[in-house]
């Protein structure tokens, strides 16, 4: 994803690589790397020209502090730190800082979804209903794309694969279904609504004139253009019509993951005034991500976006396991059931090219890799090897010799080399796991927090949500326990009815 827009500015970072001081020489050579892979990534020709002379209007003259912070813990800062910097506030600017948000106030709230055909509206509303459900709301689909063949069949099936109704009436108007589905949500106590609108090839007057009504009819407090952000320039001249006449709420862009370019993200903002709500990465119903301008600027710019990696890890783990196969992790004990677990949450946070993506020490590296390096076929291939252990082989990696790697090979339809290179592997992840915990003390401080976590919930009180906390050196945030005066006089009658029971067990022994 915006591979070319990530590219410029790594070069442009190069171009101020031992420049004390950001001058319009040095300055003029990096913005043209930058202005390169803007109009190659199709950006709007006007929001090129005004971002490339907001961050020269802030970088140039800029004197850059060697050292920030003060003492033994300054850091070094360099001007292509800085000239990035300058870019990373301009583009969060250019985007918009709020995250995608809905207005889900009303009962039931609407939300209509239009765009062009095969900008992915169907697929999009399957997701933003998942997604609204894992919060817990419960929506509902309604299928008012009679047009389209299959389409109503696409998102029935859908709404199956999900637990989520679909509502559709065979012959009625779209119109009108729209009408009735909002009637029938507040029977069934379904608190959102999501209409799967019809699209065209182009924009025409019978498509927007249907829209329309259904807007004037319904009253949807949420209207999100779908847009395929592969289309470019296109993208941005479609909202435009679509925003005169429906004047939508936000900007759902599809197809993040197939695009080096991606320029659409960065002019639909600017152009329309409309924020970005959503980025679909991908076609499984789990990748949709809430638009963060922070964390897309961060990657773009090769700085990564750990928030959202961090989103990413909470929506698929269970705490309770990850804090237990991190203890083991870092102790050096950990098994190859652990590691194995590892594997299928990063399968399940996505495609590993876009896990490497957020993760800041990483994500710049990525066009220096080779093309097979983060191929996901390589994550099943791994699991392949390790499910064709036995589970005494798994639990003990240290038994492992010639003959039962040659077995493994043979299951798992790989070579004795392959088996042989995955052992090595983690042999050596497992000491280079050990080597940091006793070096950092991550160990102890985890082993803490979880004991800490127990006590509290056997007591009723409550942590800190951060399941980091307590991990670097911050103790973990405690709540205190209340409790009414009832509470605590049947909890003083339960500790006395314990001792006398352990008397009483004391004098049977004696």
């Amino acid at each position: 994803m915006l591979e070319t827009l990530s590219r410029g500015f790594r070069q442009a970072r190069l171009k101020l690589q031992g420049k004390g001081i950001l001058t319009e020489a040095n300055i003029r050579d990096a913005l043209r790397e930058v202005r390169v892979s803007l109009l190659e990534a199709d950006v709007e020709l006007g929001v090129v020209k005004s971002f490339l002379q907001t961050v020269q209007d802030r970088a140039n003259g800029e004197v850059v502090a060697l050292r920030a912070g003060r003492g033994a813990d300054g850091i070094r800062v360099t001007p292509g730190e800085k000239f990035v910097k300058i870019c990373h506030d301009e583009l969060v600017a250019l985007m918009g800082e709020e995250e995608g948000s809905l207005d889900l106030d009303a009962n039931p709230a609407v939300v209509m979804m239009v765009g062009l055909q095969g900008s992915g509206k169907t697929t999009t509303a399957g997701k933003l209903a998942r997604m609204l459900k894992m919060q817990g709301h419960k929506p509902m689909l309604v299928a008012a794309d009679i047009y389209r063949p299959a389409a109503v069949d696409q998102l029935t099936t859908i709404g199956r694969k999900l637990g989520i109704p679909v509502f559709y009436i065979r012959g009625m108007k779209p119109v009108q279904l729209c009408q009735l589905a909002i009637a029938q949500a507040r029977n069934v106590q379904r608190n959102v609504v999501i209409f799967d609108t019809a699209g065209r090839l182009a924009i025409d007057n019978a498509l927007m004139d249907e829209l329309v009504q259904i807007r004037q009819q319904t009253n949807p407090s949420n209207i999100l253009f779908v847009c395929d952000a592969m289309i470019g320039q296109d993208a941005v001249r479609t909202a435009s019509e679509f925003d005169k006449r429906l004047d939508f709420t936000g900007f759902v862009l599809t197809k993040m993951d197939g695009d080096a370019r991606g320029g659409a993200a960065l002019s639909i903002r600017k152009v329309t005034g409309k924020p970005i709500k959503f980025l679909g990465m991908g076609e499984a119903m789990d990748e949709l991500e809430s638009f963060r301008a922070e964390g897309l600027a961060g990657r773009i710019l090769g700085m990564g976006d750990i928030v959202g990696l961090v989103r990413d890890f909470e929506q698929v783990a269970d705490r309770e396991q990850a804090e237990q196969d991190a203890e083991a992790m870092l102790t050096g004990d950990f098994t190859f059931d652990s590691f194995l677990n590892q594997i299928q949450t990063i399968q399940k946070m996505g495609s590993l090219k876009d896990v490497v993506g957020k993760m800041p020490l990483f994500s710049d590296m990525l066009d220096q890799l080779p093309p097979d390096a983060l191929d996901d076929a390589e994550l099943k291939r791994i699991e392949a090897i390790i499910q064709s252990m036995t589970r005494h082989e798994r639990q003990h990696p240290d038994i492992m010799n010639p003959s039962r790697m040659k077995r493994i090979a043979m299951g798992s339809g790989t070579g004795l080399e392959d088996v042989k290179a995955i052992y090595e592997r983690f042999l050596m992840a497992r000491k280079t796991m050990q080597h940091i915990g006793k070096a950092s003390g991550l160990f102890g401080s985890l082993k803490q927090t979880r004991k800490a976590r127990k006590m509290l919930a056997r007591a009723g009180g409550a942590m800190d949500a951060n399941p980091l906390a307590g991990m670097f050196g911050t103790p973990p945030k405690v709540v205190a326990p209340t409790r009414s005066p009832q509470e605590k006089i049947a909890r003083r009658k339960k500790q006395k009815a314990a001792r006398r029971a352990r008397r009483k067990q004391r004098g049977r022994r004696k």
